[in-house]
Order: structure tokens, then sequence, then C-alpha cells
């Protein structure tokens, strides 16, 4: 049996530094935690690039999570912004920090 396909999650180092010292991640994205956005945005190695640009532009010290979902024990839902929009995994609780299975800079 194959592992599902990883989930990423870009966001600043300090963040998750301070996230493995709880044992829990819980931003949404950037400036928003997962209380006020309800999920917490992801995207496939594929859409990555352009949530940097949107979202992360001069941001410094970014880093990669590399998420497991079959790591999680809350659901993970690949959803559009806006109907027939391009389909984004969101996840809809905290990610332990034992789902992440990796932690890569982003330059």
């Amino acid at each position: 049996m194959t592992s599902p396909t990883p989930i990423l999650h870009l966001t600043e180092r300090s963040l998750w530094e301070a996230a493995r010292a709880r044992g829990t991640y819980e931003m949404s994205t950037r400036g928003r935690t997962l209380q006020e956005e309800g999920f917490i945005h992801c995207s496939t190695r594929a859409q990555l690039p352009r949530t940097a640009a949107a979202f992360y532009e001069g941001v410094e010290n970014l880093v990669v999570l590399v998420v497991d979902p079959s790591r999680l024990d809350v659901p993970v839902k690949y959803e559009a912004a806006k109907p027939g929009g391009e389909e984004f995994p969101h996840v809809y609780g905290p990610i332990p920090v034992g789902a992440v299975v990796d932690v890569k800079a982003w330059d």
C-alpha cells in the first residue's frame, strides 16, 4: 500500500518553530489562523510556486511543511475558492507536528 500524496503548506520558519514547541500547527495562511479561516490552506507541489507568489512575496525565512494526509485525524478537502476554480487542499483542523514528514527551506 502506498501512502497518499503529500500536501504542502508554506509558512514562516518562526511560526513552524513555535508549532513544534506546542505540538500542533494552527496557522491557515499568512496572517490568518485556523480559527479565523476555518481550515489550513495547503497546496500541491504544482500549486506551491503560485501560492508563494500570491501570498508570500518578499517574505524571508520561509519553509515548506510536507504533510502526510494519512497522519492527520481531521478531514482534508480539495476545494476551489470560486465555482469552477482550481481546487486546493484544505485541512479542517490543527496539523500535528507528527504529520509533518519533512520541512524544506523555500527560496
